[in-house]
């Protein structure tokens, strides 16, 4: 059989026979490796570890401590939660599920608001998901095929998106259990490999962020790859609860909140010597590397505010000509 020549990132070099998988590559190496290994990268290109090697290429194992980690088990424990809410809610439509900072979040069409009580419910859906520790699969369908199946489910959200990826002549999928996900990928090799999750809120949002879209309910969570920093996270969050400059700003007596003007504090004395000494250092700093000040209106047109999109989100709480 042919072989490949692998370049490992200390530049050292092994054979393997062509159509080898990163995870094979990972078990050449050795055995801790390959049990820590969540996915690999070749040529500098993140990839599942089954992805196959078919020419020479530089090879890098990713495992929990690699840089890529967070956002492979972020966006793996979105599909997670997709699959527990279509479990729960059989009429929900999954629309994208992308990772962010700290964490991930899913948006959804459903006919009824997402409640605080039905997070624990997903949560707990979720957490027997991992339990089972179903490996995520990868497939493909041509455009044609993946757009039919997502007509035939009655999702306008997915085949928006198919369609909008023209020069895709293959659509990717992900697997795990009987849940099918659109998706590039890569993920983790299985659910088990998510070591904590929890899901911080619900909120809306619009399809594609247009407020002339459908609305959806977003879900928000974290994911870490152990319990441990779960925990470190979430004290991480009640620290800064503690410091919240809302909070702050009564107890100190710096300012106030009132519903007159949402969103705008009123200043106490004492809060006001804090403007004013924060105000002086950054005219000095804007001085002294070569800035100069302008003003511009408080009070703006209505046409501004439509243009911009406060409109649909805030007129309630705003002063408009």
């Amino acid at each position: 059989m042919a072989g490949v020549t692998i370049t490992l990132p200390d530049n050292s070099t092994k054979k393997m026979n062509k159509g080898a998988t990163v995870k094979e590559v990972a078990e050449s190496i050795g055995a801790g490796l390959a049990r820590a290994a969540i996915a690999g990268k070749v040529d500098g290109v993140v990839v599942d570890l089954s992805a196959k090697i078919e020419k020479d290429a530089k090879i890098e194992i990713i495992t929990p401590k690699s840089e890529e980690a967070p956002e492979i088990l972020r966006h793996s424990t979105a599909h997670v939660l997709a699959d527990a809410v279509v479990s729960l809610f059989p009429g929900a439509k999954p629309t994208i599920g992308p990772s962010i900072e700290n964490g991930f979040y899913y948006d959804f069409y459903v006919t009824k608001p997402f409640t605080p009580e039905d997070l624990p419910k997903i949560e707990a859906k979720m957490k027997e998901i991992i339990k089972k520790n179903e490996a995520f699969s990868r497939s493909v369908m041509s455009r044609k095929d993946a757009v039919g199946h997502y007509k035939k489910d009655y999702n306008k959200f997915k085949v928006e998106v198919i369609e909008d990826h023209k020069d895709d002549k293959e659509i990717s999928f992900y697997t795990h259990g009987k849940f099918c996900d659109l998706c590039r990928g890569p993920h983790i090799p299985s659910t088990g490999k998510i070591g904590a999750v929890k899901l911080t809120k619900a909120s809306g949002a619009y399809w594609r962020g247009d407020g002339k879209r459908e609305s959806l309910q977003r879900i928000y969570g974290v994911a870490f790859f152990d319990k441990k920093e779960l925990g470190a996270y979430l004290t991480l969050l009640e620290e800064s609860e503690k410091r919240d400059h809302r909070k702050l700003g009564k107890q100190l007596d710096l300012f106030s909140i009132h519903s007159e003007a949402p969103g705008f504090p009123f200043f106490h004395p004492k809060g006001m010597v804090l403007w004013n000494e924060i105000e002086k250092l950054w005219r000095e700093m804007h001085t002294k590397r070569g800035y100069v000040l302008v003003k511009t209106p408080l009070i703006l047109n209505k046409k501004l505010w439509l243009q911009s999109g406060h409109w649909d989100h805030y007129k309630d709480s705003m002063y408009f000509t």
